[in-house]
């Protein structure tokens, strides 16, 4: 196929490193990463982004779309323009907080009918582990979804009920029977049953209320299930950095296990949230700053592999001032790239770091083998960046349908110019093109 966009910058990341390049794309796919100054092939269109730094297009794999059955709360059409607005060019979709929820194929067909006209980037879907609907996991595996959710504590919505041991054991032998991957929301239920349940607006009784140990002994269990298994595991929205230790012996023992953390651990802190101000409320909460740093430590060491969004919205009201009765969820999809630029720049970290963590390693974790990568024969998807950019967070021109952010008023770096999906730049300095994102589905 003949190639069709030449994208020239003097910052480009690849696998081998940041280097000025002019990226040939032809039918959706990079052809090759050339030198800066070659020849544009005739017939092709030059793009020239200056001194602006192209990165992969970003792939988030824990994002609550909550559609259809909760549009009001977001749903594919404003959260897949936030995605594309924020340098995202591939979701993958939670299986809860939607009606239905991806728990059967007949589910997931619901979803996919409803997400296909709206999808501005690609979207995938992960299935959800139950405790009756062990005898759907493999349907839902051979039907596409790109491994499953499941909840050691209650999930916050009743249609998606938490898994005890004996459940999780059988769901976690049936996932590894077809090498299949178990995300998992680990808070141990008997340690969040034990803490002190204080309901108001103080974030300090709120954080009691989930303490570390929580995360620590179901982490603990995860493993040694995993362990015991065979199973491939991936922790979701890791919090307490007290289970790093763990984690890492785990890694290095040969047990199959993944790590995220998100936007909200690794750039707020408990001492900064005011009583409350429940657009911090999240499950597990944001803690403490020498938590935070150690955090840091666990990126850059490896025993954490990737930084996703985590994004679970709801309407304004839901949010009440009560930290015990206030929906828990942070909304960040537009504004996760900029969150992490600004604290890692400022912890010496360069966007090469932020490319594996944002773009890289999720796609390898979700299988995209054609994501995450600036390389020939990945699909053409860039986030345009100017890094040294700065901009001051107005809910007003964020693209969620519920502008409720715990990152308003704060300035940030690293201003998203454009996002490029299969060669086509879908998001212009917040202009917003047409959709044209595609449903994905496991190994194809």
């Amino acid at each position: 196929m003949d190639v069709n966009l030449v994208l020239r910058s003097t910052r480009v990341i690849t696998p081998e490193g940041t280097r000025a390049a002019s990226i040939a794309v032809a039918g959706g796919t990079i052809a090759a990463v050339l030198p800066y100054d070659a020849e544009v092939p005739a017939g092709a269109r030059l793009e020239d982004v200056g001194d602006d730094v192209v990165l992969p297009g970003l792939v988030d794999t824990h994002v609550h779309v909550n559609d259809p059955g909760r549009t009001e709360w977001e749903g594919f059409w404003t959260a897949t323009r936030a995605a594309a607005a924020g340098g995202i060019t591939t979701l993958v979709d939670m299986p809860l907080n939607s009606l239905p929820p991806t728990t059967t194929v007949d589910n997931l067909r619901v979803k996919q009918d409803v997400a296909r006209p709206k999808a501005h980037i690609d979207t995938g879907f992960w299935g959800g582990a139950l405790p009756d609907n062990v005898k759907d996991l493999r349907p839902l595996h051979d039907a596409g979804v790109f491994g499953f959710k499941c909840f050691l504590s209650p999930s916050g919505v009743d249609e998606f009920p938490q898994l005890d041991q004996d459940q999780l054991a059988a769901s976690l032998a049936e996932i590894a029977g077809f090498d299949g991957l178990m995300i998992v929301h680990a808070e141990d239920p008997h340690e969040l049953a034990a803490a002190p349940q204080k309901s108001g607006e103080k974030y300090a009784d709120f954080l009691a209320s989930r303490p570390r140990v929580a995360e620590n002994t179901a982490i603990e269990n995860l493993i040694n299930q995993a362990r015991r298994l065979g199973a491939r595991v991936h922790v979701l929205h890791l919090s307490s950095s007290d289970a790093l230790p763990l984690i890492a012996a785990a890694k290095a023992e040969g047990v199959r296990i993944t790590v995220e953390s998100c936007p909200h651990f690794l750039t707020l802190t408990a001492e900064e949230v005011p009583d409350g101000a429940t657009e911090f409320k999240c499950c597990p909460p944001i803690r403490e700053e020498a938590n935070q740093d150690l955090l840091w430590q666990g990126l850059a060491d490896g025993t954490i592999d990737c930084i996703v969004s985590d994004h679970s919205p709801s309407t304004a009201d839901l949010k009440t001032p009560d930290f015990a009765s206030a929906w828990g969820g942070i909304s960040s999809l537009q504004l996760g790239l900029p969150a992490i630029w600004t604290e890692a720049r400022r912890r010496g970290h360069d966007l090469t770091d932020v490319a594996r963590w944002m773009s890289e390693a999720p796609a390898k974790l979700a299988g995209l083998a054609q994501k995450g990568a600036i390389e020939a024969g990945r699909d053409a998807d860039f986030a345009v960046v100017d890094p040294d950019a700065t901009f001051t967070v107005d809910p007003a021109e964020l693209q969620h349908r519920n502008r409720v952010t715990a990152y308003a008023g704060r300035t940030l770096y690293g201003v998203v110019t454009s996002t490029w999906l299969r060669g086509e730049r879908i998001a212009d300095r917040g202009t917003l093109a047409e959709p044209s994102g595609r449903l994905l589905e496991r190994n194809n």
